[in-house]
């Protein structure tokens, strides 16, 4: 129907929206990490939402089941990042990204 094509027009706007936002965090924002990863996961909000909304526009169950596992790969990738980051801080008192870059060379 018009009305749902609509809604899921609205939804997809939303999830760009998202994306934008968490492309131009991730490439904007380099000086700080924190800030990179809730970009990530603003991009993987996005492409969840989109699962989402495909799933219900095409009655399928698969989508939103393939969206669980990207929230699932999500949250162990913020766990584990923001571990890093605690241990990283530890070790050198800092998680500045112009500091990390000097420790390459």
């Amino acid at each position: 129907s018009i009305a749902g094509i609509h809604s899921m027009f609205n939804y997809l706007v939303l999830s760009a929206i998202w994306l934008l936002l968490g492309i131009f965090g991730v490439f904007l924002t380099r000086r700080h990490l924190i800030l990179i990863l809730i970009s990530i996961e603003l991009i993987l909000l996005s492409v969840n939402l989109n699962f989402v909304v495909f799933s219900v526009y095409l009655d399928d169950i698969v989508g939103q089941v393939f969206s669980l596992f990207v929230l699932m790969v999500a949250a162990a990738e913020s766990s584990i990042g923001l571990a890093i980051l605690v241990v990283y801080y530890r070790l050198f008192g800092t998680i500045s990204v112009d500091f990390i870059n000097l420790l390459k060379s």
